[in-house]
């Protein structure tokens, strides 16, 4: 599908980081994986559960696209484990990770991400950052919006900070109190900084949690990457249209 984003409608363009600009949704899934397996196979061998049912691994498909995709940290492990039943307590952000509460198994998380990072670096989808430029000779704004705590480390590694306008991410979220996706807050947020309004400006993204918080945003445009095979339940969740890479996606005066 061809897609074509003219400049007479809109004057901004939200991206969503991991997963539309940089490659990095394969990390959070192998790190959220690996976070999930070892807490469930520690609490099955702590009270003799089999590991099947509420104990059973994380699955890389449902359990990745339904539960974390796009979240704040802590809310993809309060929702993961409240879909099996579990029901830990908050804790607090300076829990270590091997403390059994939300924000130690969320800080777990990110340090399996960040190791992951540091060995083998990201990289960015070429047709983004294609369309990015394309935006910018266009003279259309262009945002980033992240849950993302680690944006300024993965733009920095990048070498894509410059190419953004506005960023809010989880850093910002933190500081302002801003509530994560499917929330539209920090799309809004975004818009907001970018001097724009949300009717008129377009959301990209490729979480179910972010094309829903685009729809619920009103923003004008909400564009589905399908980097899942869930073209359907983009579509679903608030995608007016899906595309499978952003090289369909094009820019008109």
């Amino acid at each position: 599908m061809q897609v074509t984003i003219a400049r007479s409608r809109f004057d901004a363009v939200v991206f969503d980081l991991d997963g539309v600009v940089t490659q990095t949704s394969a990390v959070h899934a192998a790190a959220w994986k690996r976070l999930f397996d070892a807490y469930l196979e520690k609490r099955a061998a702590r009270t003799g559960e089999a590991r099947d049912g509420a104990l059973a691994p994380f699955d890389l498909t449902s359990d990745y696209r339904l539960y974390v995709d796009g979240k704040p940290r802590y809310d993809g492990v309060r929702d993961f484990l409240a879909s099996r039943g579990i029901d830990l307590p908050w804790g607090d952000p300076s829990d270590p990770p091997d403390r059994e509460t939300v924000c130690g198994l969320g800080n777990g998380k990110n340090d399996l991400f960040n190791a992951e990072v540091r060995e083998h670096g990201v990289k960015t989808f070429p047709s983004t950052i294609t369309l990015i430029r394309s935006l910018r000779d266009a003279g259309v704004k262009v945002g980033l919006m992240s849950s993302s705590e680690n944006t300024v480390r993965i733009l920095d590694a990048t070498g894509t900070t410059a190419l953004f306008d506005v960023r809010v991410d989880g850093l910002v979220a933190k500081e302002t109190g801003l509530p994560g996706k499917p929330d539209p807050a920090m799309y809004l947020e975004t818009a907001r900084r970018l001097g724009v309004d949300a009717a008129r400006s377009v959301v990209i993204e490729d979480a179910l949690s972010g094309v829903e918080a685009g729809r619920r945003g009103g923003f004008g445009l909400v564009i589905g990457v399908d980097r899942l095979d869930q073209a359907g339940a983009l579509r679903e969740h608030g995608a007016d249209v899906v595309v499978d890479d952003l090289a369909e996606v094009g820019v008109t005066a």
